[in-house]
């Protein structure tokens, strides 16, 4: 019979637990205050677009879905829009997150439909819809007519509550000072707090400061 491992040598399965949602849950900072602003008053009036622009994790997404709740908006992603049935969609918001990949059809259709009383149109997506590329001239000159909100990469304050929210789903709690020792050395992305508390969470010991700047070292190898 072979000798039972030590049991931090034991397979350990990922435990992980929801994250919150919601407006209670988005971190507003100076990074994102712009565009908070925006939505919190948005539509003001039938038959407007705008879109929400920014880099990866810097919470637009987030924002638009606390959007949609807000206003009963059908949620739609990406090229899958071109699936969603048109009359479910007259006289209602819509918001399209990933916008840039629906196909020039869908998003003139939306944006159409968007003009009917009770309709308005969020785009979501990393570049402007200035920057897309559609063949199209009808669309090409009402989506240069959009009104653009940009986000900027997450600031301390954001990439802070990133953290505290992704060890919070693995049922973890930083030591003292781990978080703001974190924010000043990882990339302002939320690949990378999720790639870092990964790396904690697979050492099975207490997160400590000295245990942050060892993985770090080690990922900074691992990932050249």
């Amino acid at each position: 019979m072979s000798a039972r491992r030590p049991l931090r040598e034991q397979l350990r399965l990922p435990l992980t637990r929801e994250a919150p949602q919601g407006a209670a849950a988005f971190v507003r900072s100076a990074s994102n205050a712009y565009a908070v602003d925006a939505l919190a008053v948005w539509p003001d009036s039938a038959g407007q677009v705008m879109a929400i622009c920014g880099p990866a994790g810097c919470g637009k997404s987030h924002l638009a879905a606390v959007w949609a709740e807000r206003v009963g908006a059908i949620p739609l992603n990406g090229s899958e829009a071109a699936l969603a049935d048109p009359l479910e969609l007259e006289g209602r918001p819509v918001l399209l997150d990933i916008a840039q990949e629906a196909d020039d059809e869908t998003l003139f259709h939306l944006i159409n439909l968007a003009q009917q009383d009770g309709g308005a149109l969020l785009l979501v997506s990393r570049p402007s819809p200035r920057r897309w590329q559609v063949a199209v001239p009808d669309l090409r000159s009402r989506l240069d007519a959009v009104r653009v909100v940009a986000l900027e990469a997450p600031d301390d304050a954001v990439l802070s509550a990133i953290l505290a929210a992704r060890f919070a789903e693995r049922s973890i709690t930083p030591g003292d000072g781990v978080i703001d020792y974190l924010v000043r050395r990882i990339d302002r992305s939320a690949e990378a707090v999720a790639r870092i508390v990964e790396r904690l969470d697979a050492e099975h010991r207490p997160i400590s400061r000295a245990l942050a700047r060892q993985v770090l070292d080690a990922t900074d190898e691992l990932f050249e």
